[in-house]
């Protein structure tokens, strides 16, 4: 992507911003590549470390310098009391080619790793973009159908409220039905409140992460259906975990530039050879200098150049023994990394099947709830069941409805967060959830 659109990009997206805008997950993904702080400061992260390793080659490639000087002088000859004038004018151009030098060797491959690295930095942080975009847009639907329940539930108590008052009217139930009652209508306007709030507040949250406002997400669909990883073996997910997830590519990398730089501090021992070409017209005044053998020149030179260290103050034998340190830190580092990604990778696949267990527990009982709240209603028009008992039924079906609703999100976001901790995740995963959003 090239980061000189983005302005462009913020342009347009401001310019519908003042509007409602019901956008899916995928649209607000796009969005949010030009505008996060986060992956666009790992954007310029990842162009940064391209050019670092572009400049590893330049230790492989020849060099090449020009210099020139004018110099004048005066001499006094005593013997002749004379002064003589002299002016001189030198170019040199200069090339250096390495022909043997295994630090450098060393260099060029430390930079072709970074190039792998950056790449690998630039995928996690558009995988945690993903995974943040999804949590932030399912928190606000979360809470939108949990205003929407408490607001149900509001309606429906009210209608008990009345019934009560009634019933209380014609004697056929005593004052407690009324209170009762009203006690639960109460309640559930301070519940509306904090939803109202809640609501709110993650809306705020996925207008920063976009950089848009008065955004409406849309909703799962209720045929959605919710699929169980592709793969019932942990192991597996696990394994693919140690071969794609981004942290553990990144302690790899990090463990060959380690020793890659062992490498580096152990060629401080062994001989350098270089070849050594240049060029030099020195120009005299008047086609000569003050001494005769002083005329105009030409001069060209070819040189093997070979240098051999032989004693460095032990700085040489010291370096090693730090870069050894230094690869032994790394090794521990992939070692953790992978322990922590295994775990992470076992924690993400058991909570995606706890998940969808959770969603096929609450279907069943949103469906004994409501079944319930019917018994109880008729119940109490015939005498054999209190307010109490409606209220009770009435709290219970939609407690279980907004449960059910956040464990739907709940398992979508699971999904995704089990790829991303096997490495896998991309764009056809988002897009795949996206299409399971109402139209």
């Amino acid at each position: 992507m090239n980061l000189r659109l983005l302005p462009l990009t913020l342009v347009i997206s401001a310019a519908f911003a003042g509007s409602v805008q019901a956008q899916n997950l995928m649209s607000l993904f796009e969005t949010a590549r030009g505008y996060d702080a986060t992956y666009k400061a790992a954007q310029y992260q990842y162009t940064a470390n391209l050019s670092k390793g572009e400049q590893a080659k330049a230790v492989l490639l020849p060099t090449v310098g020009l210099s020139a000087n004018l110099n004048k002088s005066e001499v006094d000859l005593v013997a002749a009391s004379q002064t003589v004038n002299s002016q001189s004018r030198a170019a040199t151009l200069s090339a250096s080619q390495p022909l043997y030098r295994p630090a450098n060797t060393a260099t060029y491959q430390q930079g072709m790793r970074q190039l792998e690295l950056a790449s690998i930095q630039l995928k996690a942080a558009e995988q945690d973009l993903m995974v943040r975009l999804s949590q932030a847009y399912f928190d606000v639907l979360i809470s939108r159908e949990s205003l929407d329940f408490v607001k149900a539930q509001k309606l429906a108590v009210a209608e008990q409220l009345a019934a009560a008052k009634r019933n209380f009217e014609v004697g056929t139930s005593t004052i407690t039905d009324s209170r009762e009652a009203q006690a639960r209508y109460d309640l559930v306007l301070a519940q509306e409140i904090a939803a109202d709030n809640d609501l709110r507040i993650k809306r705020l949250a996925l207008n920063q992460l976009v950089g848009l406002t008065n955004i409406e997400p849309k909703s799962l669909s209720r045929t959605a259906n919710l699929s169980a990883p592709e793969s019932s073996s942990i192991d597996q997910w696990v394994k693919q975990s140690s071969d794609f997830n981004p942290s553990v590519l990144q302690s790899r990398a990090s463990l060959d530039i380690a020793k890659l730089e062992t490498t580096k501090a152990e060629a401080g021992n062994k001989p350098t050879l270089d070849l050594v070409a240049g060029y030099t017209p020195t120009r005299y005044k008047n086609g000569k200098g003050i001494n005769t053998s002083q005329v105009d020149t030409n001069t060209s030179s070819l040189t093997l150049a070979l240098n051999m260290p032989l004693f460095a103050g032990y700085a040489i034998q010291n370096r090693i023994k730090e870069t050894v340190a230094l690869e032994d830190k790394a090794r521990a580092d992939l070692d953790a990394a992978e322990r922590n990604v295994a775990q992470a990778t076992r924690t993400a696949f058991f909570g995606l099947q706890s998940g969808i267990g959770q969603v096929n527990a609450l279907q069943a009982a949103e469906a004994s709830s409501q079944s319930a709240l019917d018994a109880n209603k008729l119940g109490y028009q015939v005498g054999v069941r209190i307010n109490i008992d409606v209220l009770n039924s009435q709290s219970q079906l939609f407690q279980t409805k907004r449960d059910l609703a956040k464990a739907r999100y709940d398992v979508l976001l699971g999904q995704l967060k089990l790829r991303q901790a096997a490495g896998t995740l991309n764009e056809s995963d988002l897009s795949s959830i996206n299409a399971l959003l109402n139209p």
